[in-house]
């Protein structure tokens, strides 16, 4: 029997490539000459959509597919997949959460050491043979004793406060609404909880309703002593607002995984010495990558068999 269509929105590992190759006709849409003329084709066959959290899925490319039943996507944001027109077209919708929780948490506190201890300057003042010469770098900050304030305490947020924990950091939340039974004071409003931090670690959503939350009130009520820490979407944060603060003072550092336009990072970002700068590594490990990976794959496995997705989110 002939394997069903699906559409393979981005690159995939090689490992998981060959995964989807064994039960599906794969054809990639990151290689076709004609991507409309390759919708076109598969519009009457095809039932299920590969992609990345980046990539996604737009309306028109879900409503090309009338036949298009499950959509997976590799990586816990699903920002890019229209998940308004997958409902109405009755298309199903999954992630790959829980399998990065730690790696991103991990991510996060390299980038919150690297940012207090200056460990990024550090280096090169050592590489620069400035230690010989001019002897000792200097004091830094550090995490112990310090407040972070996290905006989004889901699944990864509740992983970054357990591991502040261990570095003897006071962990305070906002969100949308209190948690039941969660053992961390709650701001309801985010200035009051940047002003009463050091840290203020954002992993919240990409959404419509979290675009510019980590507003110019938010950076100037965290102030020239606070530090933030964006590893959720560049959307979060009001990145012309930051840069400004970071020049002029008003904040007192930052260390991004994630930006605005990726992978345009601003030329005044980059001049900065107290910002630390990854390209999107939150989740960038061979462990943690294979583990996405599959899930994308046993996702769309499950479908084909009719069992129950593992993450479904629409």
């Amino acid at each position: 029997m002939a394997k069903p269509d699906l559409l393979q929105i981005c690159p995939f590992a090689a490992p998981v490539e060959a995964s989807l190759e064994e039960d599906f006709t794969c054809h990639r849409y990151f290689e076709a000459d004609d991507r409309p003329a390759l919708l076109q084709r598969l519009a009457p066959t095809c039932r299920f959509v590969a992609t990345g959290g980046h990539h996604g899925a737009s309306r028109e490319m879900i409503a090309a597919m009338p036949n298009l039943e499950i959509i997976s996507s590799f990586g816990v944001g699903y920002d890019a997949v229209d998940v308004q027109a997958a409902k109405e077209h009755g298309v199903s919708v999954t992630n790959t959460p829980d399998v990065l929780n730690d790696c991103v948490a991990e991510t996060t506190l390299a980038l919150m050491l690297a940012l207090c201890h200056r460990v990024p300057q550090a280096d090169a003042y050592v590489r620069a043979g400035r230690w010989e010469s001019e002897g000792t770098f200097g004091l830094t900050d550090e995490l112990t004793g310090r407040r972070v304030g996290i905006l989004g305490l889901g699944r990864i947020g509740k992983t970054i406060a357990k591991l502040c924990q261990a570095f003897n950091m006071e962990v305070v939340y906002h969100g949308r609404t209190r948690q039941e039974h969660v053992p961390y004071p709650y701001y309801a409003d985010l200035a009051e909880m940047a002003k009463a931090v050091d840290w203020l670690v954002a992993i919240a959503p990409g959404t419509a309703e979290t675009k510019g939350i980590v507003s110019r009130k938010v950076l100037e009520a965290l102030g020239p002593k606070g530090k933030l820490v964006n590893m959720g979407r560049g959307t979060l944060v009001d990145e012309a607002a930051m840069i400004e603060l970071l020049e002029t003072g008003g904040l007192g550092g930052a260390a991004l995984d994630v930006f605005e336009k990726e992978p345009h990072v601003p030329e005044k970002l980059r001049a900065l010495e107290n910002v630390v700068l990854l390209p999107h590594q939150g989740s960038a490990t061979h462990k943690t990558r294979a583990a996405m990976g599959q899930m994308v794959v046993k996702n769309l496995k499950a479908h084909l068999r009719g069992e129950p997705l593992l993450s479904p989110v629409v």
